[in-house]
């Protein structure tokens, strides 16, 4: 290896990097993808893969126990928590090959399975080796957060790190965090018949709708599901049958049992190893600092991933490194705008965002602000199909254009895509109006809620009076 070899070095084999490795190599660009431990990172081994493989095996035992069609009979399911654990390896296994390192290789990245650390700010090294590249890229994620709390021993907390490792089946877990990973992890252990106990400063998923929120909370309650919110836990035992967690809620100390302690409370960014110092990178606890080309201090090292200071979704990743290739690759000053950011809690039902919630939207736009709020008892095949929780609701600016919109039903993560399309391309409620949409659908809800927003005026006197002056006119 010269020292000079390549153009682009990409530090970190997660969604991000390997998505900005996977641009630059097919655009013919010489590229070093570096990476210490699993290809994938994060998403693939211990997050959004195996969360959802344990979700979905939560709602089968969940449907199977669960009959709301009249003349339909559940029955008990039988839940194998080791077998379960093992179909996640297996999902993991089925989607590894296209993260590998063979598949990467042919699409002419050199790989690297080792440790990286700046030397200076356009040389690292790796393996004993330096090597110098035109671009560094550093997507190195992040980590769970072990919270600092008095007799916490934190090799007896599991994290989404270890927890998809867990084959002994929990009796009581308990799960220190609300917010989408709390929740889902929550919901997926009730379902496969694990005792569960939420314990949340604030409220959970502090950043979704209220009402939306609390909605979902009432259906998780129904489903077993115990929360403690506005707590603050004083202090942690470990006594040989599991955990035992204090906490002070309006002045009163309560104690909480399980059998294991869960958590997610947050994450912090992966650069510790890297001498980011070395190469003259600012950074801070809460990331590496970039501006909105995503390029650091040092103009040629971009970062990009939950590394930054920036919300950790895998789909901004992979948005961040459309960014970031369009910088390096075609000098080109693109911009990352988050605007139509969406995020999904994959509950059941699924707890959908894009844009400004109401709260956000009055505190930028005051009192112009207009609110759709539909439920979803409304829609025919919510009704049909016995969903009887959820609403969708629309936020809009004075002029009717959408700046955001959350939606709580089945598969709300699918239906989500219309309205990031709204409010990236600034469309108003009436285009919606225009759309014409299969019946029955869930998705259906939103144009009952851009139809509510017009009867006002469609059926107003005025109209009306309108309408009758027309019928003088000649026909056609």
């Amino acid at each position: 290896m010269t020292a000079s070899a390549f153009d682009v070095c990409v530090i970190g084999g997660g969604a991000a990097g390997l998505s900005v490795a996977a641009g630059t190599s097919q655009l013919r660009l010489k590229t070093v993808l570096i990476e210490r431990g699993a290809m994938g990172g994060e998403c693939l081994n211990s997050g959004c893969i195996p969360s959802k493989a344990l979700l979905a095996a939560g709602k089968a035992a969940h449907h199977r126990d669960v009959a709301d069609i009249p003349g339909v009979s559940g029955g008990s399911a039988q839940v194998d928590f080791a077998a379960v654990k093992d179909g996640l390896r297996a999902v993991i296994a089925a989607i590894a090959p296209h993260d590998s390192v063979a598949r990467f290789e042919q699409l002419g990245v050199t790989v690297l399975q080792d440790s990286a650390r700046f030397v200076d700010s356009h040389s690292i090294e790796v393996g004993g080796a330096t090597l110098r590249a035109r671009w560094f890229v550093v997507a190195t994620g992040s980590k769970p957060v072990v919270p600092k709390i008095p007799g916490l021993d934190p090799s007896k907390v599991l994290t989404n790190e270890t927890i998809f490792k867990l084959r002994d089946k929990p009796d009581h877990l308990v799960i220190v965090g609300g917010g989408p990973i709390g929740v889902e992890l929550a919901i997926a252990h009730r379902r496969l018949g694990i005792a569960v106990t939420v314990l949340e400063r604030y409220s959970i998923l502090p950043q979704d709708e209220p009402e939306l929120v609390e909605q979902l909370r009432d259906v998780l309650r129904r489903e077993g599901i115990t929360f403690w919110e506005h707590v603050e836990i004083v202090s942690i035992d470990h006594p040989p049958e599991g955990v035992v967690v204090r906490i002070r809620k309006d002045g009163l100390i309560h104690a909480v049992s399980g059998s294991h302690l869960l958590a997610a409370a947050g994450r912090q960014p992966v650069f510790e190893d890297l001498r980011l110092d070395a190469a003259g990178i600012a950074h801070s606890g809460r990331g590496i600092a970039v501006d909105a080309r995503l390029r650091t201090s040092r103009r040629h090292i971009f970062a990009l991933g939950d590394v930054i200071d920036a919300p950790h979704f895998t789909h901004i990743a992979g948005y961040q490194a459309g960014i970031v290739v369009r910088n390096l690759a075609f000098r080109l000053p693109a911009k990352v705008d988050y605007q139509a950011l969406p995020w999904v809690t994959y509950a059941d039902p699924e707890l959908a965002h894009v844009g400004l919630t109401e709260a956000e939207a009055r505190k930028h736009y005051g009192g112009k602000v207009q609110i759709q709020h539909v439920i979803l008892k409304r829609n025919d095949r919510a009704v049909a199909e016995r969903h009887f929780e959820g609403a969708i609701k629309i936020v809009l600016s004075s002029r009717d254009k959408i700046i955001g919109a959350s939606i709580l039903a089945p598969s709300a993560g699918e239906m989500i895509g219309l309205w990031c399309l709204a409010v990236r391309k600034k469309l108003s409620l009436r285009a919606i109006t225009d759309l014409m949409l299969p019946y029955p659908t869930l998705g259906e809800i939103g144009k009952t809620a851009a139809s509510q927003h017009y009867q006002s005026i469609l059926f107003s006197d005025k109209t009306r009076r309108l309408v009758r002056a027309l019928q003088w006119l000649p026909s056609w």
